[in-house]
Parts: structure tokens; sequence; C-alpha cells
């Protein structure tokens, strides 16, 4: 009996032990592509009539198509929840308006980057704000978790601003509404948009620091990173993430955008995960 007892309790071990996202179908071909990413990011990534809708979802779906799967799940996860969603195997990768950090890096395995960003500053209409020395005394609203967080945190004893940490940026943009807050910080691409729909808020102040977006995935997934970053490339090259930018956001992009610019190796040079091996584009 004691044998018996031994020999199922072994049996079992490596369902019990082993983690989901180890398994070989962590990224099963025949199955939807599973994704993470905080909705209410216009346009980056909303809950329309008929699902989710955005640039962002554009881009995943198409990217779905180009690596051979048959649909996409996207699991809408608050940011402060979005590390652990990936790191557990409950996503395959985020495609949330992620930006890439040394900090980040260590711990997640980055895609090259594919849009450029910064600090956007959104306000009440009729408000003004000339710089950073502009928040002195005021109330600073951010979404709980991201870099304008981090900014905030780092930043608010030297401008004199406190900060209100909410869950959602759509919370944060009605804090100062409400006049709870002097301004939102948010992605500038997000703080754009949300300002050219609302009469209540304004674009305020703009700071592209060169900061860019890219797709996290775990470390043990580099072969599949290649794979998804290879269909990205793919796309800068025959215009297709320039057209989703041209249907969401307008505007002209700088010869340099990383919308446009297909990276050299694969992953975000410069950061820990970076392979800089050279590699051919293969795309249909």
């Amino acid at each position: 009996m004691k044998n018996s007892l031994l020999a199922a309790t072994v049996a079992l071990l490596p369902l019990v032990c082993a983690p989901a996202f180890a398994q070989e179908d962590a990224h099963p071909a025949d199955q939807p592509l599973v994704v993470g990413s905080d909705f209410g990011l216009a346009p980056w990534m909303v809950r329309g009539v008929g699902g989710p809708e955005g640039f962002g979802y554009d881009m995943v779906t198409e990217i779905a198509k180009r690596i051979g799967r048959p649909s996409v799940d996207v699991v809408d996860i608050n940011f402060s929840g979005l590390f652990a969603a990936l790191l557990s195997g409950r996503i395959e990768f985020t495609v949330n308006p992620l930006n890439i950090t040394a900090e980040r890096a260590e711990t997640m395995l980055y895609s090259e980057p594919f849009f450029a960003t910064g600090n956007g500053f959104i306000t009440r209409e009729g408000e003004s704000m000339a710089n950073y020395e502009a928040l002195q005394g005021k109330s600073i609203a951010v979404n709980r978790g991201t870099i304008s967080d981090k900014w905030a945190t780092a930043n608010a004893e030297k401008y004199g601003f406190d900060v209100q940490r909410y869950e959602t940026f759509p919370d944060s943009v009605q804090a100062v509404i409400t006049e709870r807050a002097f301004a939102a910080i948010n992605e500038i691409p997000t703080a754009a948009y949300a300002a050219g729909k609302n009469p209540a808020i304004t674009l305020a102040y703009e700071d592209y620091d060169g900061r860019m977006f890219g797709y996290a995935f775990r470390y043990e997934s580099k072969a599949y990173r290649d794979k998804v970053e290879g269909a990205i490339e793919c796309m800068k090259e025959d215009g297709t993430l320039k057209g989703l930018y041209d249907k969401w956001y307008g505007g002209e992009l700088a010869a340099d955008s990383p919308l446009l610019t297909v990276y050299p190796g694969y992953g975000a040079p410069g950061f820990k995960g970076y392979d800089e091996t050279p590699h051919e584009l293969a795309c249909d």
C-alpha cells in the first residue's frame, strides 16, 4: 500500500509543481491568442459595442493572423495587476501601452519599440501649464502603478505638488473635471486623444522624453518573443502600423518614429534581454 501511494504521489508531482506557462501548450497554435491590457485607454484599447477596439486591439489582431493564431482574447486587467498576470502565465504577453524601462527589463522580456511617448498633462479647459513649475501647490492625478505614477512620485517634492492615485485613466480625468486635481498625467498619445474628444479638458503640456512602448513577455518565452517581433517588423515594413496610426491617431510621424523603424536584432536595444544577432525579415 505504501509503495502504491508513493508511486501515485511521484506521478502527480510534475502536474502539481510545474507552472502553467512552462508547458509546451503555453502558446497553442490552434487556440486564441490570450493577451492582457488595461481597457479605457482610448484610442489604444476600449470596450466598444461589439467588443474590444482601438489601435492596440487592431495591432494584436493583425499579429495573431501573421503568427497563425485563430483569434485574440484580450483580458481586461488594471495596470496595477498586469505584470502579475504575465508572470503567472495568465496571459501570453502584454498589449498595454507599456513603457520600456531598465527596471522592468530585469523581470520581463521586451519586444523592440514600436511607439514613442512621454508625459502628457490634461487640465480643465481654460487652465494653462507652461512648464513643470506650474504644478507648485497643485494636486496631480495619476493611474496607479504606471510610469506617470512613478514620475509623479519622484518629482512631487521637487515641484511641490501632491499625488492622487486612481485605478483607471478615466477616473484620473474625472478628478480633473470635478476639480479634485489640477492635472492628470498619462502617455502623450492617450492624453491627446482624450482631450480631443472631451471639451471639458485640454492637453496643457507635452514632454516627449525618449520613452517608447513595447510588448512584455516572460523570459522563458524568448523564441516566442522573436516570432511576435518578426510580425511587428513586417507590419512596420509594409506600412500596416502606419495605417493603424493614421486610423486611430492621425498626424505626422517623425522619420525615425519607432512605428516605422525596424531595429537590428530582437528586443529593445540597450536593455536587458536584447539579442543583437542579425536576422532577415521573413514577411509573406
